[in-house]
């Protein structure tokens, strides 16, 4: 690699970027918490409510739903706010609409709420992570958001066990009304460090947030490194929706792991996945997002082969299913360092709007693809879970390929000075081979 193309050496966040990532980081931690506490809680609140067992699943569906439509329509107004502001009001929708869950009192009152979780869960995301990468310097993204995407370790850590702990001593209401005031303390610290966020707007003016909505967002969408950008993202997800939905199952129903040892599974992949994420982070702003996507693929397919189709007796799950969750987690810090470096400062919101909108469809149908290749046995086995690996395997190959175009198209075009073209010119004229 030449020194033109050579990542910038990595440099350590500065006070003022490690502020700005601490708080990021916590708007991120109640957003994926607000999620994923749900599916954990659906037993509980389904006895409560009346609700079908066969129906929890539209729960969690409805806030990707909602999510995935208001990163469409996020992405063509987002950047023409500030966006503190914009952030502001995103938790504040989120905060409400996850106690109305708490309130809940049947089906449809609960899956209007979590409807109205996703439509702000979604755009606080493409917000917060806009403001990021405003903030923090290129050579020093990785390491932010290695900070950032450790939210989704905490979460499983300790986020969805605490959760369980409260309903199991308050009832499946407390979960939700504990999650709307821990979004009200992050909310209220997130607007009194956070200053305002206007830079994109200057850096917009004449042809930038100014124009048309559907001019900018056709402008976004002209360019083949923003499709390289969503093409990697789809694949990420639909990779590896493809198999988290069916863990729990497959690791209770195939390979007899017992029901109350479950959390380990996920507190050990957390603690994982959490340094291992923070550590990614380095390696990507030294190394470059390539070269850590590549290796990370690779893990996460050893292991899902392994898990999956090469299974053998002797294998411990604590030795396999935490070491997935840690090459995800790799992979996503290297891939957010990616394509944080796509959109320009007044398009930045919305194209992080458009990148939720396309998570949230594509795990959708990852989690749907993999539900039409595997069968239930009779005696509680799933079936075709081989192919279903297989098929995961296969979409995740083309991930390095793909985030290598990514980072080559995003590199900075390096200008030669007027001195270095002077001295290839008196070259060229001497006869100099160059």
């Amino acid at each position: 690699m030449s020194q033109a193309t050579r990542p910038a050496a990595p440099t350590a966040l500065t006070p003022d970027e490690r502020r700005i990532t601490l708080v990021i980081a916590a708007v991120q931690f109640i957003n994926i918490l607000d999620f994923m506490m749900v599916m954990p809680l659906g037993p509980d609140f389904a006895r409560a409510l009346g609700i079908p067992a066969a129906h929890i699943g539209y729960i969690g569906g409805s806030y990707t739903a909602a999510a995935a439509v208001a990163g469409l329509i996020g992405s063509m107004l987002l950047d023409r706010f500030d966006r503190r502001r914009a952030l502001a009001v995103a938790m504040a929708g989120l905060i409400v609409s996850t106690a109305l869950g708490g309130l809940a009192w049947d089906f449809p009152s609960l899956l209007a709420a979590r409807v109205l979780a996703g439509l702000f869960g979604g755009p606080a995301v493409a917000v917060a992570i806009a403001t990021l990468t405003d903030q923090v310097a290129p050579q020093r993204r990785g390491q932010a958001m290695g900070a950032v995407m450790s939210a989704f370790s905490l979460s499983a850590i300790a986020g969805v066990p605490v959760g369980l702990e409260l309903a199991f001593y308050g009832g499946w209401r407390l979960p939700f009304f504990a999650v709307a005031f821990a979004g009200l303390v992050v909310a209220v610290a997130a607007i009194a460090i956070l200053p305002p966020q206007r830079g994109h707007l200057t850096a917009g003016t004449g042809a930038g947030v100014k124009t048309g909505a559907w001019v900018r967002m056709t402008a976004l969408l002209s360019r083949r490194k923003v499709w390289l950008a969503y093409a990697t993202v789809a694949l990420v997800q639909v990779q590896q929706f493809m198999i988290v939905p069916n863990i729990a199952a497959y690791v209770q129903g195939n390979l007899g792991f017992p029901r109350d040892h479950l959390s380990l599974v996920y507190m050990t992949g957390g603690a994982l996945s959490f340094f291992a994420s923070r550590w990614a982070g380095r390696l990507v702003d030294r190394h470059g997002s390539s070269a850590i996507t590549f290796v990370a693929t690779v893990g996460l397919s050893v292991v899902i082969f392994t898990a999956f189709v090469g299974y053998r007796p002797w294998m411990p799950v604590l030795g396999l299913f935490p070491f997935f969750m840690t090459f995800v987690g790799v992979r996503m810090v290297a891939n957010g360092a990616a394509f944080s470096r796509v959109p320009d400062p007044q398009e930045r919101a919305g194209f992080m709007a458009l990148v939720s909108a396309v998570q949230h469809l594509s795990s959708a149908f990852g989690a749907f693809l993999s539900a039409e290749i595997l069968t239930n046995a009779p005696d509680g086995r799933l079936e075709h879970v081989s192919t279903m690996a297989t098929v995961s395997i296969a979409i995740g190959l083309a991930i390095p390929v793909l985030t290598l175009w990514l980072e080559r198209a995003t590199r900075p075009v390096v200008t030669p000075s007027p001195a270095t073209m002077i001295t290839d010119t008196v070259l060229d004229g001497a006869g100099q081979s160059r």
